[in-house]
């Protein structure tokens, strides 16, 4: 039998420091299992740095290489969106390119997957954050789970093995604000998790700040829970609710028991100002949502791209090298590899 190709999506943006270290991980990973192919799909997030020069050098070198290459920054969903639709393989792995999710992996999750699981998910078991940013991990994972309508898998991060069925159906998806691990897990199918420890990052900085995984929390429980637009039905009824019964004891205390009430200024003024939060708020909530219906409708044009090595619909492609300077170029990425998983151990 043919060996079964598998396709592995690697978003990067500004990750010249990591990008030949995550190549050679990845193929030295494959060398060792030969009933599969694999094919590496690097998404550039339009990145500034010698990031894309030194993807070009690696498409040269492996025509199994393919890079897409945006107009812009999409956004890191939307660049992982675009690589799901473009995977050609009977599954597809999804990894971090700072190998904070270790390739050696793989075969773990190719074997689950021979077992009928159609997606194997890692749960982190152990996180390099600082704490802080640990717990609140933790806490938003809780907190998504208990408000969505689907069931989503505490700890999961992006480490993912998906099937050729559901790459099928991402290729349908039009969402203009996704939330993958969300959609995927959303999706059914039999899916099963395994725990690991995630490790520190070796080169390179985070693109990942504090203001993206708010983003991104924002966009799991919009795109995944009704609850929050409940909330200001819910916070309306209570509000009138104590709303009459006050206005009840007021009338009760005048009519039966003759009350002089005192004419309340600041009473007034804070049930006006509590009023007014009550309706900002939650016209906020409803405006969230308002928003990416009207971006939806927009009908913007998908991630432009704005070049594809290595790719026959692509608009641009680099001839590849003689055989004797692509020896070399695999020969610098497979020790720039051996470097780095000494320093790691």
């Amino acid at each position: 039998m043919l060996p079964l190709t598998v396709s592995v999506l690697v978003p990067v943006f500004n990750e010249e420091a990591n990008v030949r270290r995550a190549y050679a991980a990845i193929t030295n990973t494959f060398q060792d299992l030969p009933d599969y192919d694999c094919e590496i799909i690097f998404t550039d997030n339009h990145s500034t740095d010698g990031t894309f020069e030194i993807l070009k050098e690696i498409c040269r070198c492996d025509r199994r290489v393919r890079v897409i290459r945006f107009s812009r920054n999409v956004g890191y969903q939307r660049s992982l969106l675009t690589a799901y639709k473009a995977a050609r393989g009977a599954c597809s792995v999804q990894i971090d390119c700072d190998l904070q999710d270790p390739p050696q992996l793989i075969p773990q999750m190719l074997t689950r997957w021979r077992q009928g699981h159609q997606v194997v998910y890692g749960i982190r078991r152990s996180l390099t954050d600082n704490r802080l940013t640990a717990l609140a991990r933790r806490i938003f994972y809780r907190c998504i789970n208990a408000l969505s309508e689907d069931e989503l898998p505490l700890n999961a991060g992006e480490f993912r093995l998906v099937d050729r069925r559901i790459l099928d159906e991402l290729r349908h998806v039009d969402d203009t604000s996704p939330y993958l691990r969300g959609l995927i897990s959303s999706m059914g199918f039999s899916q099963v998790g395994f725990e690991y420890d995630r490790q520190a990052r070796v080169a390179g900085e985070s693109k990942f700040p504090l203001r993206a995984m708010l983003s991104l929390a924002v966009d799991g429980i919009l795109n995944h829970s009704l609850i929050p637009l409940r909330l200001a039905s819910m916070a309306s009824l209570v509000v009138g609710t104590a709303t009459l019964l006050l206005l009840f004891g007021y009338l009760v205390g005048k009519l039966l028991f003759g009350q002089n009430w005192p004419a309340g200024f600041a009473t007034t003024t804070a049930l006006l100002l509590l009023s007014i939060t009550l309706n900002a708020m939650f016209l906020g909530i409803i405006g969230e949502y308002i928003g990416r219906i009207f971006m939806q409708s927009k009908r913007r044009p998908v991630p432009i791209v704005e070049a594809m090595l290595n790719d026959r619909t692509g608009p641009t492609e680099e001839p590849p090298l003689p055989a004797s300077e692509s020896i070399q170029c695999l020969d610098r990425a497979a020790s720039t590899g051996s470097r780095a998983s000494s320093v790691a151990s």
